[in-house]
């Protein structure tokens, strides 16, 4: 059932429905930046998270000092913590210590923290079950959550931890993979010379690049080591049966984890694989999804999405979010490496990442300027532009047609 739902709202012509999201998003990102360049990481957080808001909940997140955003990513950070803690890790290879009860503060902190997290998601899940009854609601995710609940009568803690795992998936995933994409221009800024050569040849310097430039996007997030550790995800999958592999028997109920970050650097396919060459990429034209549903494991060009039955039913959206981020980005500013006190450049290491399920760059400073007045121009005016589609409060006038779960909205108003 739960499946059912995300692929309601995650498939390919649902992602294309999203595009005019997308397309505002990342415009107030660009602006965003251009105000407040320090503030990189939270302009890059709040474009990723109203996007799925919208998506998920029906309303869009305005700005970074937005108290929701702030504590979806509290909670994602401290989760990711206590996940990457050496209690966690005990408790995960001998279930039985679990029965002990709650013996140690890093127990009551995970419970203090699962407190937080619950109030957060049902409190999504209860504003938006309410809209959805009132005939209020904006399409989205909800309401096809909502219409399975009246059938099946599963709980509102459920239906709030459905609707907040989507919501934590599609905002810090997608965010993480941008950050470690703003590291790498740091790390090779050679490449990123390139890249933006190639935007300049097929969008000129009078306008953002739109969503027709896909292969350029491809190489430039699979060619790079910071970027390839975003999908070294710690979910484990368990087997259902006695399994055998390599010689190596798998016994019915053993935990199995892809090692996404051993595949994007092995040295017998890749030639020097810690290199960022997106050029290795060149004449590569599938999509994330064309290239994961491919027969041939060896015609896969990454594993950031998982692979199997279970992978990632978002890489449709995250795809195009991904493009149109590394792309303007790319178009609208210059990265370059912050000074420190003494005047020497900061390099960032690629190698100091975050631990947990996701991994990702730990903080690092970075000096972002508009490529020039003209490019500065365009952003504003483009934002300026967008702003006409927003109310006073900064959401939809008019939520553009086309989009999923329209269909849901009349049967699920008032009884």
């Amino acid at each position: 059932m739960i499946r059912k739902i995300f692929h309601q709202a995650l498939h390919i012509s649902a992602a294309r429905g999203y595009v005019p999201y997308q397309d505002l998003e990342s415009k107030q990102m660009l602006t965003g930046l251009l105000d407040e360049p320090n503030r990189f990481t939270d302009h890059i957080r709040r474009y990723t998270n109203s996007l799925t808001t919208q998506i998920v909940f029906g309303f869009r997140i305005a700005g970074i000092h937005d108290e929701k955003l702030k504590k979806l990513y509290y909670c994602i950070e401290r989760w990711s913590e206590v996940m990457a803690s050496s209690a966690a890790a005990l408790l995960e290879a001998y279930p039985v210590l679990r029965s002990l009860g709650p013996l140690s503060p890093g127990k009551r902190y995970a419970e203090k923290l699962q407190k937080e997290t619950d109030a957060l998601y049902l409190g999504h899940w209860m504003d938006a079950k309410k809209r959805v009854v009132e005939g209020t609601s904006n399409p989205c995710f909800c309401i096809s959550i909502a219409e399975n609940q009246k059938a099946l009568g599963f709980s509102d803690v459920l239906a709030g931890y459905i609707s907040g795992s989507a919501l934590e998936a599609g905002s810090d995933t997608t965010a993480n993979t941008l950050h470690g994409f703003v590291q790498a221009m740091l790390l090779y800024p050679s490449v990123q010379e390139q890249a933006r050569e190639e935007l300049d040849r097929v969008c000129g310097t009078e306008r953002l690049p739109r969503l027709g430039l896909l292969a350029l996007h491809t190489g430039m997030r699979q060619g790079n080591p910071a970027v390839a550790a975003n999908g070294n995800r710690r979910d484990a999958h368990a087997v259902i049966k006695d399994d055998e592999y390599m010689g190596y028997t798998i016994p019915k109920g053993a935990g199995v984890m892809i090692n996404v970050w051993a595949i994007h650097t092995d040295e017998e396919r890749w030639e020097d694989p810690r290199a960022f060459d997106p050029s290795r990429y060149a004449g590569d034209d599938q999509t994330s999804f064309e290239s994961a549903s491919n027969a041939d494991p060896s015609k896969r060009d990454h594993y950031g999405f998982g692979a199997g039955r279970r992978l990632c039913q978002g890489t449709h959206v995250a795809e195009r979010s991904l493009f149109l981020g590394i792309a303007r980005l790319l178009w609208a500013f210059r990265f370059e490496r912050a000074v420190d006190g003494r005047g020497a450049e900061v390099v960032p290491d690629a190698d100091d990442v975050t631990d947990g399920v996701l991994v990702q760059p730990r903080p690092f400073p970075a000096r972002i300027t508009a490529r020039g007045e003209a490019h500065a121009r365009i952003v504003r005016k483009e934002w300026e532009a967008a702003q006409e589609l927003l109310e006073g409060d900064d959401q939809w006038k008019e939520i553009p047609r086309g989009m999923a779960f329209e269909s849901l909205m009349s049967s699920n108003g008032k009884d």
